[in-house]
């Protein structure tokens, strides 16, 4: 039954609370935020490869296919091949390089269809390509819109360490060394004014005394 059918109470105030009883509450969603991709990797461990594809209007219907595709650094028979190895909503996993070490790491909504890769290798290093196919329907029109996302991934040994990591810690220690020294200071500083107050009162009690001493010898 509709509100407009509903039979409202009389009292104004209890029309108003009656209404906004009946409203639905929307559910917040989470925010989209687009970024990119790490780009280096270490070898032996797993690295996610970020897609992400935000959709302006979430609440459009909207069907969408994601195939990941990767093309080596090195080149066989004189060309560089490149490999579908991972697509979503298919059932059969793809043989390849890539078998059984890919996991999917998107979101529901698949606005981050991003994939992690297993026991990363140096062979793994090399140029991924995300394509992203959506078409939304509104009624009787059916858009598509396509994104495709370009990774050039990196397999290091050893993880490198962040330069901005470095300079933090450098700046941490210079400014504890500092701080200490500014301390010392402020206590010696502080000791010396101490001093000079007690010495003053001392000289002032000792006048005080000998002043006493002169009248009384008065």
């Amino acid at each position: 039954m509709s509100l407009q059918n509903q039979q409202f109470p009389s009292s104004t105030s209890n029309y108003f609370d009656y209404r906004f009883r009946a409203l639905p509450v929307q559910l917040s969603r989470p925010v989209c935020v687009d970024v990119p991709s790490d780009t280096e990797a270490v070898l032996g461990n797993s690295m996610k490869l970020t897609c992400i594809s935000c959709m302006k209007r979430e609440e459009v219907t909207a069907k969408t296919r994601v195939d990941w595709y990767f093309t080596p650094n090195t080149e066989e028979n004189g060309e560089l091949n490149r490999t579908h190895v991972g697509s979503y909503f298919v059932a059969k996993p793809l043989d390849g390089p890539f078998k059984d070490r890919l996991t999917w790491n998107g979101s529901q909504d698949l606005q981050d269809v991003s994939i992690r890769v297993l026991n990363v290798t140096f062979n793994d290093s090399g140029f991924y390509q995300c394509h992203i196919l959506r078409e939304f329907k509104f009624g009787f029109f059916e858009p598509s819109f396509f994104v495709e996302k370009n990774i050039t991934l990196t397999v290091k040994e050893k993880a490198t360490q962040d330069t901005a990591a470095i300079y933090s810690e450098i700046m941490m220690y210079v400014l504890l060394v500092f701080l200490t020294f500014w301390l010392l200071v402020e206590m010696v500083y502080c000791y010396r004014k101490i001093s000079k107050s007690d010495e003053k009162l001392t000289f002032c009690v000792t006048l005080s005394v000998l002043s006493k001493t002169q009248r009384t010898c008065m």
